[in-house]
C-alpha cells in the first residue's frame, strides 16, 4: 500500500526536541516542494503543530527505502542536539491510514478527543492541495479521515471533558486563582489557539483581555472580537504590572520572555501570583522564568496532567472509536487499490474487467 507517514510527537519525544523540528506554516509549501525534488514522492502533506510534526506521503518506492529517505530529509539542516533513535516513528500502508484517522479524531492527541487537531489537519491538507502536492491517493485518504472524525464526534462521547489546549489552560488558571473573576489576561500572539484560549478564559469570568501581536492590525481585529484592548508588541511590558495571566503563542524563533526581562517587571506587582502559559513551539518563555517567586509557568507538555484528569471518563469510548476506524480503514484501503485496465484480470474477483 503506497501510503506512509513518518514523524515525531509528544508520544515519542519531549518538547525540547519537537521544537527543533517545527516547520512554520509560511514554509510548508517550500518544504514540500524540496522533499518532492529530493525524492520520488508523488504526493505529500506536512502537519506541524505544537505536539507533532508528521509527513504523509503517497509513493511507489519500497517502504523501508521511503522511510529512510524521509527520516534523512527530516533531520537534515536541523540543529538537533539529541541523538535521534526511536523518537521518529513511521507507519506504513494500512497502519499509516489508521494513524491518520486516529490523529484526525483526536485519539492520538495529548488531550484525548480534542477537536483543534482536526482543524489543523484540514489546514495542512488545504495548503498541500492548493500548492498541487496531493493527488488521488492522499486526496481520498484525507477526505476519508475527515469523515471518520465527524462520525466519531457524532456517535461517541470521546470529547467529554477538557479536550483542548484552551480548555486545559482555563482549568489550570481556575486552580491557581480559585476562580477567574476580576483577573486580567494578556495574549501574546493573535493566532487561532490564542483566540480560543482567550475566549475560554473570558467565558469563565476573566474581567478583560489585552492582545499584543507583531502585526498590530491582527491584534486590533482580535481585541475587537473579544471586547478587549490591543497594544503594539513593543509596548506589552508597560501593561504587565496589572496582568494576572499571560497566554503566549507566537511564531518567534527565540524566547520573548526570559528571566532577566521578567524579574524587574515583578517588582511592581506586590507579590501577586502570575500565571504564564506558553503554548508556542518553539517556546516563547525561558524555562528558568518558572523559578521566580510567585510565577507559575506551564508549557504544552505540562498540560498533559490536566488531560489525565479527564481521561477515565473518556477511556471507555476508545474501543468504540477504534471499531469505527477499523471499518473505515478497510473501506479506504479497498478504494485505493489500482483499478484493473480493460482486459486485465481483477485479482479480487478472478474475472476480466469489461471494456
Amino acid at each position: 500500500m503506497p501510503i506512509a507517514v513518518i514523524g515525531l510527537s509528544h508520544h515519542s519525544s519531549p518538547l525540547s526536541l519537537r521544537e527543533q523540528f517545527a516547520i512554520p506554516e509560511p514554509t510548508l509549501t517550500e518544504t514540500m516542494t524540496m522533499l518532492r525534488q529530493e525524492t520520488t514522492i508523488e504526493e505529500i502533506v506536512i502537519l506541524s503543530t505544537c505536539n507533532r510534526v508528521e509527513i504523509y506521503v503517497a509513493h511507489d518506492d519500497p517502504d523501508q527505502e521511503i522511510v529512510a529517505t524521509l527520516k534523512q530529509s527530516l533531520i537534515a539542516n536541523r540543529n538537533v542536539e539529541a541523538i535521534i533513535t526511536d523518537e521518529i516513528y513511521s507507519h506504513l500502508g494500512r497502519q499509516g491510514i489508521a494513524h491518520l484517522f486516529r490523529v484526525a479524531s483526536g485519539l492520538d492527541s495529548m488531550m484525548l478527543g480534542e477537536t483543534e487537531i482536526l482543524g489543523q489537519l484540514k489546514q495542512a491538507y488545504q495548503i498541500a492541495l492548493q500548492s498541487q502536492h496531493t493527488g488521488r491517493r492522499l486526496n481520498k485518504t484525507f477526505q476519508k479521515a475527515f469523515q471518520v472524525a465527524k462520525q466519531i464526534r457524532s456517535e461517541t462521547q470521546i470529547q467529554r471533558g477538557a479536550t483542548s489546549v484552551a480548555s486545559a489552560a482555563v482549568d489550570l488558571a481556575e486552580r491557581i486563582f480559585d476562580g477567574l473573576k476580576n483577573h486580567q489576561v494578556m495574549v501574546l500572539g493573535a493566532g487561532d489557539t490564542s483566540e480560543k484560549t482567550a475566549r475560554a478564559l473570558l467565558s469563565r469570568g476573566a474581567s478583560s483581555v489585552i492582545v499584543s501581536n507583531r502585526s498590530y492590525d491582527k491584534a486590533v481585529d482580535l481585541a475587537s472580537e473579544l471586547g478587549g484592548k490591543a497594544i503594539r508588541f513593543e509596548e506589552w511590558a508597560v501593561e504587565f504590572p496589572k496582568i494576572d495571566i499571560v497566554i503566549s503563542s507566537t511564531s518567534a524563533p527565540h524566547y520573548l520572555l526570559d528571566r532577566g526581562t521578567l524579574q524587574p517587571l515583578l517588582e511592581n506587582r506586590s507579590a501577586r501570583p502570575l500565571l504564564l502559559i506558553d503554548i508556542a513551539v518553539p517556546r516563547d518563555i525561558e524555562p528558568g522564568v518558572g523559578f521566580l517567586d510567585n510565577v507559575y509557568l506551564y508549557n504544552v507538555d505540562d498540560l498533559q496532567a490536566i488531560a489525565d484528569d479527564h481521561l477515565k471518563q473518556r477511556q471507555r469510548e476508545i474501543t468504540r472509536c477504534q471499531e469505527i476506524i477499523d471499518r473505515r480503514v478497510e473501506e479506504t484501503e479497498a478504494s485505493l487499490k489500482p483499478r484493473p485496465r480493460p482486459g486485465e484480470t481483477n485479482p479480487a474477483l478472478g474475472t476480466e474487467s469489461s471494456p
